[in-house]
């Protein structure tokens, strides 16, 4: 954040002992700034709560804090005018969820960063000199002194505009996981590229793009599906708040896709309506054949408010009756 000219007060309900919060607060204390932690793990109405008493100015969070932020009911009452920006990392942000923020958290001075624990722990990020709309598309350029690129799966760089895995080198990457020499050899090349287990491509400006994990992707009937676009689209619908796709067993197809969606309040969406939505808009395979619709308490959460996508998998699995299914994936 560019913020060298401002006296910023950062809302941090991030968890300290994660790399966003520690490095949040290392910002904080490298600006000279005010650091508020509105609670001992993330909390939406404590955090607007916060914001409103210590006039908050920059707020930080994940993709599903930040909607959990935005449909507080009380949030229309709640005097959020001091905030004009923040951070946004940890997952993948619909464009939907951006205007959001700049309309509703009147966080026009957004940024959108990426990286991991291992990366010490951003390796690229957005700039406020883009629109909201166009920080959104990306997880925007490479740091300085830090590389980026695309592997195939022989660990060879791709054409920019190609799909594969997200890897990282430079001067932040880890030395190696502490007494796991075997994890480190996986994880790092010899020449020091990073795998991040992130799989994406390489826009020709060198913005990189975040399709998903590699251990996320759906595999039906042998075509490659990556979750974030199906997520995207449907991110794009007014009545819809939420939204995370998974695989679930199919015997045929090896796997079926399954979309668990969080309803605007009063939303008298119906499956075959989230269907027929999509249809037109992205290819009749992508379409989830199981349409879940979930209250926020649903959602298994990280402390850093992730989602666990491998829990809604195992929910699934038994709310739809699939955990004897047998596919060549088990």
């Amino acid at each position: 954040m560019e913020s060298d000219k401002r006296n910023e007060t950062v809302c941090l309900p991030v968890p300290l002992y994660h790399s966003f919060g520690s490095v949040g607060m290392l910002k904080v204390l490298n600006h000279r700034e005010t650091a508020v932690l509105p609670s001992p793990t993330f909390n939406a109405e404590a955090t607007l709560k916060a914001i409103a008493e210590e006039k908050c100015t920059l707020l930080y969070g994940t993709p599903t804090m930040f909607i959990d932020v935005l449909n507080r009911p009380e949030l229309p009452k709640t005097d959020i005018s001091s905030l004009h920006g923040g951070i946004i990392a940890g997952a993948p942000c619909p464009i939907s969820l951006c205007q959001r923020m700049v309309k509703e958290l009147n966080m026009k001075d957004f940024v959108v960063c990426y990286g991991s624990t291992e990366i010490s722990p951003v390796v690229a990020m957005s700039h406020l000199s883009e629109s909201p709309e166009e920080r959104c598309k990306s997880v925007g350029h490479v740091l300085d002194h830090l590389e980026m690129a695309i592997f195939d799966k022989n660990n060879q760089i791709v054409e920019r505009g190609e799909m594969g895995e997200i890897v990282a080198r430079g001067y932040s990457v880890m030395q190696g996981y502490f007494n796991d020499d075997e994890k480190t050899r996986e994880a790092i090349t010899a020449d020091r590229w990073y795998h991040t287990g992130d799989t994406g491509f390489m826009n020709p400006d060198g913005s990189v793009v975040i399709s998903g994990r590699s251990k996320d992707m759906i595999i039906r009937g042998g075509e490659n599906i990556y979750p974030t676009e199906i997520e995207q689209l449907l991110h794009k619908h007014p009545e819809i708040d939420d939204v995370h796709v998974i695989g679930v067993p199919d015997q045929r197809l090896g796997e079926e896709i399954c979309a668990w969606i969080r309803l605007a309040t009063h939303s008298k969406l119906t499956p075959e309506k989230v269907k027929e939505f999509c249809q037109g808009k992205i290819s009749h395979n992508k379409i989830p054949k199981y349409i879940l619709f979930k209250k926020e308490s649903d959602f298994p959460l990280t402390a850093t408010g992730k989602v666990m996508k491998h829990e809604l998998k195992k929910l699934s699995q038994h709310e739809l009756g699939l955990e004897q299914v047998k596919s060549h994936f088990n």
